[in-house]
Protein backbone atom coordinates (compact mmCIF):
# COMPACT_ATOMS: atom_id res chain seq x y z
CA UNK A 1 0.00 0.00 0.00
CA UNK A 2 1.65 3.57 -1.60
CA UNK A 3 1.11 6.49 1.09
CA UNK A 4 2.19 10.35 -0.44
CA UNK A 5 3.38 12.69 2.36
CA UNK A 6 3.40 15.62 0.20
CA UNK A 7 5.26 18.55 0.95
CA UNK A 8 6.48 21.83 0.20
CA UNK A 9 8.62 24.50 1.66
CA UNK A 10 7.96 25.01 5.24
CA UNK A 11 6.60 21.38 5.90
CA UNK A 12 7.88 20.33 9.55
CA UNK A 13 5.86 16.94 10.23
CA UNK A 14 6.74 14.67 7.55
CA UNK A 15 9.09 13.00 9.43
CA UNK A 16 6.31 12.03 12.02
CA UNK A 17 3.65 11.11 9.36
CA UNK A 18 5.51 8.99 7.77
CA UNK A 19 7.10 7.14 10.67
CA UNK A 20 3.46 6.26 11.59
CA UNK A 21 2.64 4.75 7.97
CA UNK A 22 5.72 2.67 8.03
CA UNK A 23 5.14 1.13 11.37
CA UNK A 24 2.32 -0.15 9.57
CA UNK A 25 3.53 -2.06 7.06
CA UNK A 26 2.52 0.43 4.11
CA UNK A 27 5.33 2.08 1.85
CA UNK A 28 5.02 5.73 2.59
CA UNK A 29 6.89 8.29 0.27
CA UNK A 30 8.46 11.72 0.71
CA UNK A 31 6.59 13.32 -2.40
CA UNK A 32 7.59 17.05 -2.85
CA UNK A 33 4.79 19.09 -4.67
CA UNK A 34 7.47 19.64 -7.87
CA UNK A 35 7.66 16.47 -8.43
CA UNK A 36 3.58 15.79 -8.52
CA UNK A 37 3.76 19.05 -10.91
CA UNK A 38 6.94 17.26 -12.67
CA UNK A 39 9.04 20.91 -12.61
CA UNK A 40 12.58 20.75 -11.37
CA UNK A 41 13.21 17.15 -11.04
CA UNK A 42 14.24 14.10 -13.04
CA UNK A 43 11.82 12.10 -14.89
CA UNK A 44 12.61 8.97 -12.30
CA UNK A 45 12.04 11.70 -9.50
CA UNK A 46 8.23 12.54 -11.41
CA UNK A 47 5.01 10.82 -9.68
CA UNK A 48 1.04 11.04 -10.09
CA UNK A 49 -1.45 11.38 -7.25
CA UNK A 50 -2.84 7.71 -9.09
CA UNK A 51 0.32 6.28 -7.99
CA UNK A 52 -1.05 6.43 -4.30
CA UNK A 53 -3.71 4.70 -2.38
CA UNK A 54 -4.13 7.47 0.25
CA UNK A 55 -2.23 11.36 0.59
CA UNK A 56 -1.68 13.16 3.61
CA UNK A 57 -0.42 16.99 4.34
CA UNK A 58 1.10 16.92 6.86
CA UNK A 59 1.52 20.42 9.64
CA UNK A 60 3.98 22.53 9.47
CA UNK A 61 4.46 26.42 7.94
CA UNK A 62 4.60 26.17 4.50
CA UNK A 63 5.37 28.88 2.71
CA UNK A 64 6.10 30.72 5.50
CA UNK A 65 2.26 31.31 5.73
CA UNK A 66 2.51 34.43 3.80
CA UNK A 67 -0.95 35.37 3.01
CA UNK A 68 -2.90 32.80 5.17
CA UNK A 69 -1.56 29.58 6.10
CA UNK A 70 -1.73 26.85 3.91
CA UNK A 71 -2.44 29.22 0.49
CA UNK A 72 -0.13 29.04 -1.60
CA UNK A 73 0.26 25.80 -0.97
CA UNK A 74 -3.03 24.80 -2.07
CA UNK A 75 -3.14 27.54 -4.78
CA UNK A 76 -0.19 25.44 -5.93
CA UNK A 77 -1.94 22.70 -6.48
CA UNK A 78 -5.30 23.86 -7.77
CA UNK A 79 -3.72 25.55 -10.16
CA UNK A 80 -2.08 22.17 -12.11
CA UNK A 81 -3.44 19.06 -9.87
CA UNK A 82 -7.15 20.40 -8.83
CA UNK A 83 -8.42 17.15 -11.67
CA UNK A 84 -6.41 14.93 -10.68
CA UNK A 85 -6.90 15.36 -6.77
CA UNK A 86 -10.63 15.65 -7.35
CA UNK A 87 -10.26 12.46 -9.40
CA UNK A 88 -8.67 10.75 -6.84
CA UNK A 89 -11.02 11.63 -4.11
CA UNK A 90 -14.47 10.93 -6.07
CA UNK A 91 -12.92 7.57 -6.62
CA UNK A 92 -12.91 7.20 -2.63
CA UNK A 93 -9.21 7.21 -1.89
CA UNK A 94 -8.44 9.02 1.55
CA UNK A 95 -7.06 12.46 2.02
CA UNK A 96 -5.72 13.56 5.22
CA UNK A 97 -5.00 17.29 6.15
CA UNK A 98 -3.23 17.59 9.63
CA UNK A 99 -2.75 21.20 11.33
CA UNK A 100 -1.16 23.19 8.38
CA UNK A 101 -2.56 20.35 5.96
CA UNK A 102 -6.17 20.87 7.44
CA UNK A 103 -5.58 24.36 6.36
CA UNK A 104 -4.71 23.65 2.44
CA UNK A 105 -7.48 21.58 2.85
CA UNK A 106 -10.23 24.30 3.87
CA UNK A 107 -8.08 26.86 1.45
CA UNK A 108 -9.19 24.42 -1.71
CA UNK A 109 -12.68 24.15 -0.92
CA UNK A 110 -12.24 20.44 -0.34
CA UNK A 111 -13.27 21.46 3.53
CA UNK A 112 -15.84 21.70 4.63
CA UNK A 113 -16.53 19.78 1.43
CA UNK A 114 -20.88 19.91 1.84
CA UNK A 115 -20.82 20.81 -2.02
CA UNK A 116 -18.37 18.22 -4.63
CA UNK A 117 -14.51 18.88 -5.29
CA UNK A 118 -13.00 21.84 -5.05
CA UNK A 119 -14.63 25.71 -4.86
CA UNK A 120 -13.34 28.94 -6.67
CA UNK A 121 -12.78 30.67 -3.34
CA UNK A 122 -12.12 28.96 0.15
CA UNK A 123 -15.81 28.10 2.33
CA UNK A 124 -14.07 27.89 5.70
CA UNK A 125 -11.00 29.20 7.04
CA UNK A 126 -8.69 29.11 10.26
CA UNK A 127 -7.97 31.86 11.31
CA UNK A 128 -5.91 33.36 13.96
CA UNK A 129 -6.21 31.95 17.61
CA UNK A 130 -8.57 34.40 19.97
CA UNK A 131 -5.38 34.17 22.30
CA UNK A 132 -3.01 35.52 19.16
CA UNK A 133 -0.23 33.45 19.91
CA UNK A 134 0.88 30.12 19.09
CA UNK A 135 -0.53 27.54 21.53
CA UNK A 136 0.94 24.25 21.86
CA UNK A 137 0.06 21.56 24.89
CA UNK A 138 -1.75 18.18 25.25
CA UNK A 139 -5.51 18.42 24.17
CA UNK A 140 -8.04 16.41 24.30
CA UNK A 141 -10.64 15.33 22.00
CA UNK A 142 -13.99 13.83 22.04
CA UNK A 143 -14.82 11.96 18.95
CA UNK A 144 -17.95 12.86 17.62
CA UNK A 145 -18.81 11.25 15.01
CA UNK A 146 -21.29 8.39 14.29
CA UNK A 147 -19.25 6.63 11.35
CA UNK A 148 -19.02 8.11 8.45
CA UNK A 149 -14.95 9.25 8.74
CA UNK A 150 -12.79 6.35 7.15
CA UNK A 151 -10.23 8.02 9.82
CA UNK A 152 -12.07 7.18 12.68
CA UNK A 153 -14.66 4.55 12.34
CA UNK A 154 -12.84 2.42 14.62
CA UNK A 155 -12.76 4.75 17.29
CA UNK A 156 -16.39 4.85 19.72
CA UNK A 157 -18.31 7.87 19.82
CA UNK A 158 -18.00 10.21 22.54
CA UNK A 159 -14.33 8.51 23.12
CA UNK A 160 -11.57 10.85 24.34
CA UNK A 161 -8.24 10.97 23.30
CA UNK A 162 -4.95 13.27 24.16
CA UNK A 163 -3.64 14.83 20.95
CA UNK A 164 -1.04 17.44 21.13
CA UNK A 165 -1.97 20.44 19.76
CA UNK A 166 0.94 23.40 17.89
CA UNK A 167 -0.62 26.14 15.99
CA UNK A 168 -1.23 30.11 15.71
CA UNK A 169 -4.01 29.87 13.27
CA UNK A 170 -6.22 27.18 14.03
CA UNK A 171 -9.68 29.04 14.72
CA UNK A 172 -12.31 27.31 12.65
CA UNK A 173 -14.90 29.96 11.11
CA UNK A 174 -17.56 28.47 8.53
CA UNK A 175 -19.92 30.90 8.33
CA UNK A 176 -19.80 34.71 9.14
CA UNK A 177 -23.40 34.86 8.73
CA UNK A 178 -25.28 32.00 10.63
CA UNK A 179 -22.38 30.23 12.08
CA UNK A 180 -24.68 28.23 14.54
CA UNK A 181 -26.54 26.95 11.13
CA UNK A 182 -22.85 26.49 9.72
CA UNK A 183 -22.53 23.96 11.98
CA UNK A 184 -26.01 22.31 12.35
CA UNK A 185 -25.52 21.21 8.86
CA UNK A 186 -22.21 19.91 9.97
CA UNK A 187 -23.80 17.62 12.38
CA UNK A 188 -26.17 16.74 10.48
CA UNK A 189 -24.38 15.32 7.93
CA UNK A 190 -21.97 13.41 10.16
CA UNK A 191 -19.23 15.43 9.38
CA UNK A 192 -17.93 16.96 12.65
CA UNK A 193 -15.29 14.58 14.22
CA UNK A 194 -13.79 15.91 16.66
CA UNK A 195 -14.15 18.60 19.59
CA UNK A 196 -11.86 19.96 21.87
CA UNK A 197 -13.01 18.75 25.67
CA UNK A 198 -11.71 18.48 28.99
CA UNK A 199 -10.38 15.68 30.58
CA UNK A 200 -13.80 15.15 32.03
CA UNK A 201 -14.80 15.43 28.79
CA UNK A 202 -16.95 18.11 29.03
CA UNK A 203 -17.13 21.29 26.46
CA UNK A 204 -15.09 24.13 28.70
CA UNK A 205 -13.92 26.66 26.09
CA UNK A 206 -10.17 28.03 26.18
CA UNK A 207 -7.24 26.90 27.08
CA UNK A 208 -9.09 23.11 26.86
CA UNK A 209 -10.24 24.58 23.09
CA UNK A 210 -6.09 25.96 22.12
CA UNK A 211 -7.78 28.39 19.42
CA UNK A 212 -11.37 29.48 19.58
CA UNK A 213 -12.84 27.35 17.23
CA UNK A 214 -17.19 27.97 17.30
CA UNK A 215 -18.62 24.77 19.10
CA UNK A 216 -15.22 23.42 20.21
CA UNK A 217 -14.96 22.04 16.63
CA UNK A 218 -11.22 20.50 16.28
CA UNK A 219 -11.71 18.22 13.06
CA UNK A 220 -14.55 17.85 10.23
CA UNK A 221 -14.64 15.28 6.97
CA UNK A 222 -16.23 15.74 3.92
CA UNK A 223 -19.62 15.06 3.24
CA UNK A 224 -18.35 11.09 1.54
CA UNK A 225 -15.94 10.52 4.52
CA UNK A 226 -12.61 10.47 2.61
CA UNK A 227 -11.13 13.89 3.17
CA UNK A 228 -10.54 14.54 6.78
CA UNK A 229 -8.92 17.46 8.63
CA UNK A 230 -7.49 18.59 11.66
CA UNK A 231 -5.57 20.65 13.48
CA UNK A 232 -4.10 18.15 17.03
CA UNK A 233 -1.15 16.06 15.62
CA UNK A 234 -2.24 12.35 15.66
CA UNK A 235 1.13 11.96 14.37
CA UNK A 236 2.91 12.69 17.38
CA UNK A 237 1.26 10.08 19.73
CA UNK A 238 1.55 7.09 18.22
CA UNK A 239 3.17 5.32 20.62
CA UNK A 240 1.99 5.85 24.22
CA UNK A 241 5.80 7.10 25.45
CA UNK A 242 4.89 10.07 23.21
CA UNK A 243 2.23 11.09 25.86
CA UNK A 244 3.03 13.20 28.82
CA UNK A 245 1.41 11.37 31.14
CA UNK A 246 3.40 8.06 30.41
CA UNK A 247 5.37 7.34 33.46
CA UNK A 248 2.57 8.61 35.62
CA UNK A 249 -0.23 6.24 33.95
CA UNK A 250 2.11 2.79 33.44
CA UNK A 251 5.06 2.09 31.00
CA UNK A 252 3.06 -1.19 30.09
CA UNK A 253 1.43 0.22 26.80
CA UNK A 254 2.87 1.05 23.35
CA UNK A 255 -0.23 2.37 21.47
CA UNK A 256 -0.62 6.20 21.32
CA UNK A 257 -3.86 8.09 21.32
CA UNK A 258 -3.15 8.42 17.42
CA UNK A 259 -2.44 5.13 16.09
CA UNK A 260 -6.00 4.13 15.51
CA UNK A 261 -6.73 6.96 12.95
CA UNK A 262 -3.81 5.55 10.75
CA UNK A 263 -4.80 1.93 10.98
CA UNK A 264 -8.72 3.05 10.51
CA UNK A 265 -8.22 4.50 7.49
CA UNK A 266 -5.17 1.61 6.26
CA UNK A 267 -8.40 -0.86 7.68
CA UNK A 268 -10.69 1.58 4.69
CA UNK A 269 -8.69 0.83 1.89
CA UNK A 270 -7.84 -2.40 2.30
CA UNK A 271 -11.49 -2.96 2.44
CA UNK A 272 -12.49 -0.87 -0.54
CA UNK A 273 -9.60 -1.47 -2.98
Amino acid sequence: MKIGIIRIEGTNCEQESYEAFKRLDTKPEFIHLKQLLKTDCSKDEQRNISDFQCLMIPGGFSSGDYIRAGAIFAARIKSKLGKDLTDFIDEGFPLFGVCNGFQVLTELGLLPGIKHGLSKVPTACLHINDSDRFECRPTFLKHENKGSCVFTNTLKKNEIRMIPSAHAEGKLILSTENPKKAVKDLSDNDQIVFRYVNEQGDYAGYPWNPNGSFDDIAGICNLEGNVFGMMPHPERVFYRHQHPDWTTTGLDQTEGDGRALFESVLGYIEKKF
